[in-house]
């Protein structure tokens, strides 16, 4: 996760090259912790999302961050975007959700297969595989081991197995997902959404050139 230096003013100096981008969206859109409240909040994080919204090459001008002055109103809005409404709610933060063309026990199976090219199991007790924080861990992981193996096949097949998971995943799902919640007006995650969408993208260029 970025390093966040004592002055909160210095937030604007990280270097997101050298942080792991799939951890910091788990984070931020993972369930409302402290810690993520703390990260957010901090005085120079818009000035700090600004070189990231520039470094990955969004379109359009940034639009500017705004985050909640309380953990209570950013938990609050959470839960009311990502966990609770009729008969769902506003943004489910799940691939089944948004991908209505196939049933939602197939998308989780397939999901479930590409984990296991690592020997990893998503815990049905914290969430399903297709959930956004799960899909986000398991990339986080690809990436690290193949910047860390010393094999150029084995790097070199992690590589297309996250650009074919991002592919028949996440930027199959997370586009609808960022037009329902630039519709809400909500402060703080359509930016962070729009940010992790394009980042996405990004990675999935790299591994098909």
């Amino acid at each position: 996760m970025p390093t966040i230096a004592p002055d909160p003013t210095t937030v604007s100096a990280i270097d997101w090259q050298q942080n792991d981008l799939y951890r910091f969206f788990a984070l931020v859109f993972g369930p409302p912790t402290r810690e993520c409240f703390n990260l957010l909040s901090q005085i120079a994080m818009p000035k700090a999302l600004n070189d990231l919204w520039s470094n990955l090459k969004c379109e359009g001008e940034f639009p500017g961050f705004e985050w909640f002055s309380s953990y209570e109103q950013y938990e609050e809005a959470y839960i009311g975007l990502f966990d609770v409404g009729v008969p769902e709610p506003p943004v489910p933060l799940f691939e089944s959700a948004h991908d209505k063309s196939r049933p939602a026990p197939e998308i989780a199976l397939e999901n479930t297969c590409f984990y296991e090219v690592l020997g990893l199991k998503s815990n049905p007790n914290r969430a399903v595989p297709d959930y956004l924080v799960t899909q986000l861990e398991f990339l986080a992981a690809v990436r690290y081991t193949s910047e860390k193996t010393s094999e150029e096949a084995t790097a070199v097949a992690l590589e297309h197995a996250e650009a074919e998971f991002l592919e028949r995943h996440l930027l199959n799902w997370l586009p609808m997902a960022k037009t329902k919640l630039d519709g809400t007006g909500a402060p703080g995650f359509p930016v962070l959404m729009t940010l992790l969408v394009q980042f996405l993208a990004n990675r999935h260029a790299l591994g098909t050139r």
